[in-house]
């Protein structure tokens, strides 16, 4: 029995962070039910595809039933008035007002079901001076912040590499909702969930936000560094880079020793963290004078026998066939009814008693319609 069994998810929205939020949950055993327009969401059309089928699409929608309804007309709007009395979470990523016009937004649907968990995941929020503006990774990556501060020093604004935003929306989303799901036990009661794209990229800039708050100074990139430590960053070897960790007090001291710079430790330009920051730059070029005299695999070697934490830069293939990713269990394979065995990516947390499992890949459009019809009493099961 996964942790959720028993609890019936409507996922309304489409492309990345509403469907992230329902696959976490579909992971953890809810009862997600894809509810789609009879021509399908956007990412349905996405490339690479296989068989016809969107890759981009099985990727975030894994574990779910699938339903179409055009919303827009009464019949099915009733038939979705039907499904939300079985359910006791909604998510949805409609701009603000459009859930009104279609006549499902949380006061219609409360009246339907006092207990509904209603999330509404938007670009902006439901409230301020940008909620009626559309939200996308890249635009709250640049309005919060982040763009600011990824990249090399002194270089041009760059966006993450991955959709930390629209991932990171997902998640809180998910807290969110387990968190209303807690509260509901003692007052049997739904409530509104407004998680938004902004929001999470701000709450995500712990660091940058005290640097600003405590020193008045504008954060700019750090490439691969850290903001408030160092040595905590890569460092370029004979045959590429590495990374490292070594900024504690137990580590740096040990890690002078290894790279064969013992005067460090009596350098008053790198006598503790904010000194190191000060001097990066040439703390970096003194540092890199040694370690590009060996082979990546000769530091981590050294620093993982001293207990320094260290690795290597893997490309995603080097990543994805790792040992430890297969040891894991974070690449699976799951049997898709027209793309085939398709692989995925596994479940990163693991409960001891009630643990995740992917059952099943993403749902064809519409594969579930007449089941889940039968199961609100709408069609005859005979």
């Amino acid at each position: 029995m996964g942790a959720l069994k028993g609890i019936r998810v409507v996922d309304l929205s489409q492309v990345m962070a509403g469907p992230y939020c329902g696959m976490l949950l579909a992971d953890m055993g809810a009862d997600v039910i894809k509810v789609e327009p009879p021509n399908g969401e956007n990412t349905r059309t996405w490339s690479p595809g296989i068989n016809g089928e969107s890759y981009a699409y099985m990727a975030i929608n894994r574990n779910k039933r699938g339903m179409t309804l055009n919303l827009k007309t009464e019949e099915d709007r009733n038939t979705f008035y039907k499904l939300i009395e079985t359910a006791d979470i909604l998510i949805e990523n409609y701009r603000p007002g459009v859930v009104k016009r279609l006549g499902i937004d949380y006061d219609t649907l409360i009246k339907i079901n006092p207990r509904l968990i209603y999330c509404s995941i938007s670009g902006f929020g439901q409230y301020g001076p940008y909620s009626s503006r559309g939200g996308y990774d890249l635009i709250a990556q640049g309005m919060t912040g982040i763009m600011s501060v990824t990249g090399e020093r002194g270089g041009k604004p760059v966006k993450c590499g991955i959709p930390v935003i629209d991932l990171g929306a997902g998640l809180f989303s998910a807290y969110g909702i387990l968190s209303a799901l807690y509260a509901r036990v003692n007052t049997n009661e739904g409530q509104f969930i407004d998680a938004s794209l902004y929001d999470t990229g701000i709450a995500l800039s712990v660091w940058e936000s005290i640097q600003f708050w405590v020193s008045g100074e504008t954060p700019t990139p750090t490439g691969s560094g850290h903001r408030l430590s160092a040595p905590y960053q890569a460092f370029e070897a004979s045959d590429g880079y590495f990374t490292v960790g070594a900024d504690t007090s137990h580590h740096w001291p040990v890690f002078c020793e290894i790279i064969g710079r013992p005067e460090f430790l009596n350098d008053n330009r790198f006598v503790d963290d904010a000194s190191r920051i000060q001097h990066l730059d040439e703390f970096v070029r003194l540092i890199e004078e040694k370690t590009r005299l060996k082979p990546r695999k000769y530091w981590f070697d050294k620093f993982d026998e001293a207990g320094i934490p260290a690795g290597p830069i893997n490309t995603y293939p080097e990543s994805l066939t790792d040992q430890h990713t297969f040891s894991r269990k974070m690449v699976e394979e799951v049997e898709h009814s027209v793309a085939g065995k398709v692989k995925a990516l596994g479940i990163p947390v693991k409960l001891s008693k009630t643990p995740g499992e992917i059952k099943n890949s993403a749902p064809t459009l519409g594969e579930h319609n007449e089941e889940i019809l039968k199961e609100l009493g709408l069609v005859s099961s005979s």
